[in-house]
């Protein structure tokens, strides 16, 4: 009893799992099975292609007809066994399930045992295991539709159709492979597309086609199995014809779309699809949009905007019409269009210090600027020399150092997309050029000179005064015969008071005819001056000042000849 009791114990400490399998071990012995020893199913495998589960199992020579088998299974989520739905009581030695409620990330367990009326065996546990990291790729499903000179093939990934499916998560991880030969010739042709719509071109009217494809998960880098063999017989040729060589170029923000065309009284239109449209299942010819400025045009090209679509990967394809009769669809034309995108050149601003220049250029205004790194360039040099020097910076305010003053400087600057595989760069901005302003030396220099002109100036205008009054405006000054008999004494004696002031006191005035004494006092002072008119040096001529004396004078001798008619004696 005590070791019936400790096995016990130890069982509980072990779990349910033990549990089961002491109970799985006591139904499969003798006792319980009326005395019929059955034993468990051997070499139990599991196989999961796409969302098909299948276990598999190999009988006991020493089994009977009439024994089955049952499947239990439990994840780690989940605190009892549960029975597989479609392996129950199965004669055979496989059996096919679905999981429809479990995750296919989380760890599975299996378990199953034979059954014969009452008896059991003891049960066989599949080793655990992750459902999607198991499962296999199967085949992808085929639908081929044939015109006169291509075959369209439309792929639908392995497994069920909806979000249940165990590749329900990977709907555009899945790229496809195909063997594709003409039915009467042995040359095979490899094609690999990531697409779940593809068109084989350039085939021949009425001839079949066959090929065979499989899947590829890309990211669990998993390949599938080949399907069956599909074949397609080619149309007859069709009039009109599908238009040819259809091209893509820029013209300043525009598109222009071109293409080749034999016959000219046709029209024509074009539509564009976002290429990724391809990457999802199913048929996308409702996707299809129109492209603006290109439809009932009877011209072999068409021009549209760049804004007709955004940045990304596009599918242009083109369609000619005779009226009732259209033709198939062109050649699909892939174009990415960040490869046909032109970058403007930028503007630029600078300021200039003594020894500096700050070079602004303005923001990239693009959607690029999201998603790609831009750099720009700058050139500049002195206009006197044609000797340039660059500099390639992040940010859009750049200050170049180390210039002269008083130097005229010219700057011009692009864009660079920091992107290898475009290689985009702009063309360069118009050319700025700005003078630098002068240094300390040469603002001294210049404050020197600015005062050594005021003072040339000064002088000048001063010489020139001097020169201008004595032109126009001579000095008075008496004659020399007058003047020497003025000293300066004389004159300075002018400037004094009236009490201060000396006055000659007589005059004597000495003629041939007469002599008149003229009295300013009783006293005839020696400092008198005689004018002796017949000794007189002087030419006669005299200024104002000296026809004036000369009239004070002739009045005192006509004064002295009224009072006195006889001669002096």
């Amino acid at each position: 009893m005590l070791g019936t009791a400790a096995a016990w114990a130890m069982l509980a400490l072990l779990g349910p799992t033990a549990l089961t399998l002491v109970a799985g071990a006591s139904w499969g012995s003798p006792a319980a099975s009326g005395g019929k020893s059955l034993k468990p199913p051997e070499n139990v495998e599991v196989s999961i292609i796409d969302d098909d589960f299948t276990l598999k199992w190999n009988r006991r020579h020493e089994s009977v007809r009439n024994v089955t088998f049952s499947a239990d299974y439990i994840t780690s989520e989940m605190d009892n066994w549960i029975k597989l739905p479609g392996c129950q009581h199965i004669t055979g030695s496989k059996c096919s399930f679905s999981l429809l409620d479990i995750n296919f990330y989380e760890n599975i367990t299996l378990r199953i045992r034979a059954e014969e009326e009452n008896s059991t065996s003891s049960w066989y546990y599949v080793d655990s295991f992750i459902p999607f990291e198991k499962a296999r790729l199967g085949p992808p499903e085929v639908h081929l539709e044939a015109e006169d000179k291509a075959i369209i093939i439309y792929f639908f990934r392995p497994g069920k159709k909806d979000d249940s499916s165990i590749w329900g998560m990977d709907t555009t991880g899945f790229s496809f492979s195909l063997v594709f030969w003409e039915n009467s010739s042995q040359v095979e042709k490899q094609i690999k597309t990531n697409h779940y719509t593809y068109k084989i071109y350039n085939l021949s009217p009425e001839t079949t086609y066959c090929l065979k494809a499989k899947a590829r998960l890309l990211l669990q880098n998993r390949s599938g199995v080949c399907g069956p063999v599909y074949c397609i017989n080619t149309t007859v040729e069709h009039k009109p014809p599908a238009p040819e060589n259809v091209e893509v170029v820029t013209q300043n923000q525009s598109y222009v779309l071109k293409w080749d065309y034999e016959d000219r009284n046709v029209t024509f239109r074009a539509q564009w699809l976002y290429a990724f449209s391809k990457l999802i299942p199913g048929d996308n010819s409702d996707k299809w949009k129109q492209i603006p400025n290109c439809e009932n045009v009877r011209t072999t090209y068409c021009v549209f905007p760049q804004n007709t679509f955004l940045k990304g990967s596009c599918v242009l394809r083109v369609q000619a019409s005779d009226g009732n009769n259209t033709s198939f669809w062109s050649k699909e034309k892939n174009i990415n269009t960040e490869m046909y995108y032109a970058i403007f050149p930028p503007d630029i601003s600078v300021k200039s210090t003594s020894d500096s220049m700050r070079v602004f250029v303005t923001a990239l205004k693009d959607p690029w600027n999201k998603f790609y790194p831009f750099i720009y360039e700058v050139i500049f040099w002195e206009n006197t020399s044609n000797t340039e020097r660059k500099i390639v910076a992040k940010e859009i305010d750049l200050t170049i150092p180390d210039l002269q003053p008083l130097r005229l400087y010219c700057v011009k600057a692009r864009w660079h997309l920091l992107q290898d595989k475009w290689n985009k760069t702009s063309a360069f901005s118009a050319v700025v050029c700005e003078k630098t302003k002068p240094g300390a030396s040469s603002t001294t220099w210049v404050v020197i000179g600015i005062f050594a002109l005021l003072v040339i100036v000064i002088c000048v205008v001063k010489i020139l005064q001097r020169c201008l009054k004595y032109v126009f405006f001579p000095a008075l000054k008496p004659p020399c015969s007058i003047d020497e008999n003025f000293s300066e004494h004389s004159f300075g004696n002018l400037l004094l008071s009236t009490s201060e002031e000396q006055t000659e006191k007589c005059f004597i005035i000495e003629n041939t005819q007469s002599v008149i004494i003229v009295e300013e006092t009783d006293e005839i002072d020696e400092d008198c001056k005689k004018y002796d008119s017949q000794t007189s040096q002087d030419s006669g001529n005299y200024s104002n000042e000296d026809e004036t004396l000369e009239s004070q004078i002739s009045e005192v001798l006509l004064q002295q000849e009224v009072l006195s008619p006889g001669p002096i004696s």
